[in-house]
């Protein structure tokens, strides 16, 4: 199913049967350890061959047309699923808690993900992260690789065969955390230099990757540090600017080295040097966060994006120097001359528990429509998303995740009727969605109108819906109706005059119970 990515429909029929199968076999394994309660509490260890019986993960294969699984083959993996299985029922945390107020010791272990390192379970461990210096691992170096070669890749393909010449990152402190440095990774590939760890396995060294094994031209990169990675992971913004300088000294045709090519430019148009203009990793002031972009959003407190625009450059535009490691000084134009080269915007999506409109954090830093105002020809650059919550990694636009993320969560009955099952906090967590969604407008234009007339068709149009919504948390729907009326008053939603009436009536209507008026 190698093709699948391309859309070939015979390799994505394939991988989504043996997906499905795949499925299948799992659950029938978790099934057979299902007690009288319709629970798993304990694992047990079943030898059904004793019992006459096919193993359940086996039989549930045949029965979905994998008559020829080799069950001697498979059996390894399938032990170790039990272990997992075993891992996630061994609940601790209370035991844990009372060994703790006791003043016992509490055995410590890996915070993260669980899908990615099951060693984080069973709960109830006294959690760490790990060694900043660890970071990148050998495995995130490897899985980096895979993500930078097919997002190069997909702009090619969109861009009539065009390398991009720089790429406006950025880095999250916990995604780092949870996947031992991948997206660092994948900056220090793009650039073309590769972490050599010592004996010990602490990252204190890069090397230049020579042009004819990496094979392709050095791309230019701009680094937006979130204060958390700032603060956790100093070390790793000391190595991703020595490893752009390496490549900026470089002595190598400026066609197969963006990094130098930008870097003698600027240099020239601001009269500094070449490592001072080879400044390429950025984040807030010291003891600042976010760019407050997402609360502006949040509170409608903005009337034109240039404010958002404004906003994010002078909070994000404190500039790290490997050369005086001491401190951030704030660099604005340097920052603004790098990112107006920027022909791509990219960030990752690496857990399954938290995608884009989840949480504002990820609009707050998106910086395409930032570097279309400051690109001299006003193009928009292309925004990617990697999606790394699998082992098949992807890379999509920003639009198509933001469709993604419409279809799966905010317009999917299974997700808005489970958040409604909780009252009141499920009318606020879509609320909360769909001014999240209208930020992805605000920062990349990346919605796509269908989205907010199908909110308005399901939350609005549907009396029965809108009554329900009214009735469970008034507040929280008033801000789906203002939020509705906002994304149309900043020409993001086209939509028709009737339409628009019904939600003003819908506002006051609301107001008005609000107020207690009747």
């Amino acid at each position: 199913y190698s093709n699948n990515d391309q859309g070939i429909l015979a390799d994505v029929e394939l991988l989504q049967d043996i997906t499905q199968a795949t499925r299948a076999a799992v659950s029938a394994m978790v099934q057979a350890q299902i007690d009288s309660d319709g629970r798993v509490s304990t694992v047990s260890k079943l030898n059904f061959l004793n019992l006459g019986k096919k193993e359940p993960w086996v039989e549930a294969l045949h029965n979905v047309g994998y008559t020829n699984v080799d069950s001697d083959a498979i059996k390894p993996l399938f032990d170790y699923l039990e272990f997992c299985l075993e891992q996630i029922v061994a609940d601790n945390e209370l035991g844990a808690m009372l060994q703790a107020l006791d003043g016992e010791y509490v055995l410590p272990g890996p915070g993260g993900d669980p899908i990615r390192n099951p060693d984080v379970l069973p709960t109830g461990k006294n959690i760490h992260a790990l060694d900043p210096q660890s970071i990148p691992t050998l495995a995130a170096v490897k899985s980096a690789k895979i993500v930078v070669d097919r997002l190069l890749a997909r702009q090619k393909r969109d861009n009539d065969g065009a390398w991009p010449e720089t790429i406006a990152c950025v880095l999250w402190g916990t995604d780092n955390i949870k996947t031992y440095g991948e997206s660092l990774a994948q900056i220090l590939w793009m650039v073309g230099v590769k972490p050599v760890p010592d004996a010990l396995g602490r990252v204190n060294k890069l090397e230049l990757i020579p042009l004819e094994e990496l094979g392709r031209p050095r791309i230019d990169v701009v680094v937006n540090c979130s204060g958390v990675f700032r603060d956790l992971f100093i070390n790793q913004m000391n190595l991703l600017d020595q490893g752009v300088k390496m490549a900026a000294e470089a002595d190598e045709p400026l066609e197969m080295n963006f990094v130098r090519k930008h870097s003698l430019q600027q240099a020239q148009e601001m009269g500094i040097n070449l490592r001072q203009a080879a400044t390429r990793v950025f984040s807030n002031a010291s003891g600042s966060y976010a760019s407050n972009v997402n609360l502006a959003v949040e509170n409608s407190t903005w009337e034109e994006e240039a404010e958002l625009q404004n906003m994010y450059l002078s909070r994000k535009s404190f500039a790290f120097s490997s050369d005086n490691p001491g401190t951030m000084e704030q660099s604005q134009k340097i920052f603004e001359s790098a990112l107006k080269t920027a022909d791509v915007t990219f960030q990752n999506l690496d857990s399954s528990e938290i995608s884009l409109t989840d949480v504002s954090h990820y609009f707050d830093s998106d910086p395409t429509k930032v570097v279309a105002n400051l690109r001299n020809d006003g193009k928009k650059p292309t925004a990617y998303i990697a999606d790394t919550t699998t082992a098949n990694a992807q890379v999509r636009t920003l639009s198509e995740t933001v469709r993604l993320d419409a279809r799966t969560k905010l317009l999917n009955p299974k997700w808005y009727e489970g958040m409604l099952n909780h009252g009141y906090e499920g009318v606020r967590e879509l609320s909360k969605r769909l001014v999240n969604t209208m930020g992805w407008s605000a920062t990349a234009d990346a919605v796509d109108n269908w989205v907010y007339e199908d909110v308005n068709t399901t939350f609005i149009q549907d009396e029965e819906m809108r009554q329900r919504l009214m009735n469970l948390n008034p507040n929280s729907f008033r801000k789906v109706v203002s939020t509705l009326l906002e994304v149309n008053g900043r020409g993001y939603w086209e939509t028709s005059e009737s339409n628009l009436q019904l939600l003003r009536e819908l506002y006051q209507e609301v107001e008005d119970r609000i107020e207690g008026i009747e």
